[in-house]
């Protein structure tokens, strides 16, 4: 008998201090499709939901998928679009009977009425499926994972790479459980340990430091404990006003074996006692700025880095501190990626190709914290509609948009003003452009560490630039008002 599998994808990373509600509009601009649209958008590409595709073939399932729906990080969630987004899957419940459910979550998504969504997107899921239909789902590594997330899905499987690269391998892994678990060869639970802590594991990077040992230890420990399945570790996002914030570890396995708690409060003292350890530095502009106009033989660009301004943890990405500074520096050949501005996108489109214009360029969602605007008359290069398909690693195969683009030619900076707000991981983002990176002596991408993957490969070298936006490591600067307290860096230390 063909296994039935409610499939769906809803993702967001909230920064509860932003002041932009993410809207439908805003899914509806990034990722959002509907039933067989979902085939024809994900299979063959290297993400979770290609993964769901290709586990049913594996496996011989019958996927039923109401909806996959994903914003680039900002604030919260209005109550409307989350009512959309979960009703889509709720609805759904009434096509089975399932046999399982298998879930593509972010883990730190919060709206204007939930603080924990996605743990109440699986109460309500359980209050229509019951309790004995398998849930595993799959989270992003900085997710702050919740009590009801680990109790209301047997399995969770949270990224193991930062750079994300592994979307798909997680994916194909929590559906070989699930199947497993359909065939009653094992019958797993989670828990969740959590520590006094608002950031730590070096913010999950995988190239070396606290995650990366943490990860090999985990991946020892399932290889050796008998019943354990699976263990995530995430850094959490600490830009979220919420209980549940911060680092964490699940342990998915059979049965409630108290040694697995044992194992998971071990690896996060282990968490604990690495809190200070950083691998990369970070600098100011005029350090970026110095390094930027060194003359010495350069092969490759130099790659800049605005952390602050991360649409990929709620940046508003229009912030323009590096670019002023770049252009101000005397810069040649440089490229920068992006300035999200709707209105100073449309007015290089009107006037075309070839075409002089003067823009007052970003800092316009939040004038107080990003103003003023920037100034700059330019010659438009290029337009487009803004659409291109990462070429990878990260989310390979998958297509996205910028909304109308154009680029913007300054003082020696190539700037590509867009429409939509995007974090800059995929070289695609320049060659859809008729820019090549690899040509120019400095590229600028609104990014923390996502970019790494692709750009950090072709770069004579990669700096970590403080422009002063809103995604500020000082946690200090913040109002946290529902955190647990006391909590590590706000008052412990």
């Amino acid at each position: 008998m063909t296994r039935r599998i409610l499939s769906a994808k809803i993702s967001h990373e909230t920064n509860t201090f932003s002041i932009l509600p993410t809207t439908l509009d805003l899914y509806k601009a990034r990722c959002y499709c509907r039933g067989e649209e979902i085939v024809k958008t994900f299979a063959g590409t290297r993400s979770e939901l290609g993964g769901h595709i290709d586990a049913a073939r594996k496996y011989g399932w019958e996927l039923v998928q109401p909806i996959a729906a994903a914003a680039t990080p900002g604030g919260k969630t209005p109550a409307e679009a989350w009512a959309h987004l979960s009703g889509a899957v709720i609805e759904a419940c009434s096509q089975g009977p399932f046999a399982g459910v298998l879930l593509a979550l972010h883990g730190a998504m919060v709206t204007e009425d939930r603080d924990d969504a996605e743990g109440n997107l699986l109460l309500r899921l359980r209050e229509k499926l019951g309790e004995k239909i398998p849930i595993a789902i799959t989270l992003d590594m900085h997710a702050n994972v919740s009590d009801a997330m680990a109790r209301l899905a047997n399995i969770l499987i949270a990224y193991r790479t930062y750079p994300h690269i592994d979307q798909y391998e997680r994916a194909m892994g929590a559906a070989d459980l699930l199947q497993r678990a359909m065939n009653g060869e094992i019958h797993p639970r989670s828990l969740v340990v959590r520590g006094p802590l608002l950031e730590g594991c070096d913010y999950g990077r995988t190239q070396g430091g606290p995650m990366s040992r943490l990860i090999a230890r985990a991946e020892q420990l399932c290889q050796k404990e008998t019943g354990i399945h699976a263990i995530s570790i995430c850094a959490g996002f600490p830009w979220a006003d919420i209980p549940d914030v911060g680092p964490s570890v699940t342990v998915t396995g059979d049965g409630e074996n108290p040694r697995f708690k044992a194992i998971a409060e071990d690896l996060m003292k282990e968490v604990w006692e690495t809190r200070k350890e950083k691998t990369v530095p970070l600098y100011s502009l005029e350090e970026a700025m110095a390094e930027a106009k060194n003359e010495r033989q350069r092969i490759g660009p130099l790659v800049l880095a605005d952390f602050t301004d991360n649409p990929g943890s709620g940046g508003y990405g229009d912030g323009i501190n590096l670019l002023r500074a770049m252009m101000e520096a005397g810069l040649r050949n440089a490229a920068f990626g992006c300035v999200p501005d709707p209105e100073a996108a449309q007015k290089c489109l009107t006037a075309g190709p070839g075409k002089e214009v003067r823009v007052a360029l970003g800092a316009k969602i939040d004038p107080k914290a990003y103003g003023p605007s920037l100034m700059i008359q330019g010659t438009v290069e290029h337009v487009s509609d803004g659409t291109f398909t990462a070429q990878g690693p990260m989310s390979k195969g998958v297509r996205f948009s910028m909304g109308p683009t154009a680029v913007l030619c300054c003082r020696g900076v190539r700037v590509l003003v867009t429409t939509h707000n995007i974090q800059v991981y995929d070289p695609q983002v320049f060659l859809s452009q008729k820019i090549d990176p690899q040509s120019c002596s400095v590229v600028a991408v609104k990014s923390w560490h996502h970019f790494r993957a692709a750009f950090e490969p072709i770069s004579r070298g990669v700096m970590l630039v403080d422009s002063g936006g809103l995604v500020s490591m000082d946690l200090k600067r913040f109002p946290y008002r529902k955190v647990r307290r006391p909590i590590w860096p706000l008052d412990l230390d």
